[in-house]
C-alpha cells in the first residue's frame, strides 16, 4: 500500500497541493541559531529542512526581560498552534490547534495576574490582539517560555509566527515565511524541543 497521501487544499486566500507522508512523525528537536554577522537573523533547522528566520531586535539573550526585544536562549516546547481560520484552512500538524477569534489577546503586563497568558478581551478593551490586520499572526506557535513558573517581567508572548515582508526583526519572537511555517508545522508535536541559541 502506498504510504503517501495526496492532499488538495483550498481556501479563500490560496489554493495549495502537497504530499503528506503518513509515516511522518513529529521531530524530537528543532534548532534556532543566529546568522553569522547579523544577530537579528537566524537559521532554523528541523530535520533535513533549514530555513531563514528573523529574530528579536535584541538578538538571542540568555537573560530575557519584558520589552528588551530579545529572543530568549533556551530549550522550549510548543504548546499549541493558533491560526486565522477566516483566512486559511487548518494546517497539518501534530500540535493541538485553536482558531483565533476577535476576542483572543495576550497579557503582556507584568503587574497583571494573567501575565504571559492568553486572555479574552471585549472589542472595546485594549491589549495585544492575536487577530491582526497584517499577516504576522495568521499562524502562531505558542511555546512554553516563562510559563512554569511564570515570573513577572521575564518576557511574554514569545511565539514562532510569520515574518514581515522585509524580514525585519521581531519584538523577541522567531518569524518565518508562510511556506516555511507550513512545512515546520507538519513536523512539530507537543514533545518537540525548540532549542534557541
Amino acid at each position: 500500500m502506498n504510504s503517501t497521501l495526496h492532499v488538495h487544499m483550498k481556501n479563500k486566500a490560496t489554493s495549495a497541493s502537497y504530499t503528506l507522508n503518513r509515516s511522518a512523525r513529529a521531530l524530537s528537536a528543532i534548532r534556532v541559531k543566529p546568522a553569522a554577522g547579523n544577530p537579528r537573523r537566524g537559521w532554523l533547522t528541523a530535520g533535513h529542512l533549514t530555513i531563514p528566520v528573523a529574530l528579536g531586535r535584541g538578538g538571542i539573550l540568555a537573560n530575557k526581560r519584558e520589552g528588551d526585544g530579545g529572543t530568549p536562549r533556551g530549550s522550549f516546547r510548543p504548546r499549541q498552534l493558533w491560526w486565522r481560520g477566516d483566512r486559511h484552512s487548518r494546517p497539518q500538524t501534530f500540535l493541538p490547534a485553536r482558531m483565533i477569534t476577535g476576542e483572543d489577546a495576550w497579557c503582556e503586563d507584568p503587574k497583571d495576574r494573567h501575565y504571559n497568558q492568553p486572555v479574552r478581551l471585549g472589542r472595546e478593551q485594549g491589549g495585544d490582539r492575536l487577530e491582526r490586520a497584517d499577516q504576522l499572526y495568521d499562524f502562531i506557535i505558542e511555546i512554553d517560555h516563562n510559563t512554569r513558573p511564570r515570573i513577572a517581567g521575564r518576557g511574554s508572548a514569545v511565539f514562532l509566527h510569520l515574518a514581515r515582508d522585509n524580514f525585519g526583526p521581531t519584538a523577541g519572537c522567531v518569524s518565518m515565511t508562510k511556506s516555511a511555517m507550513l512545512q515546520l508545522l507538519r513536523r512539530l508535536g507537543p514533545r518537540t524541543r525548540i532549542i534557541i541559541g
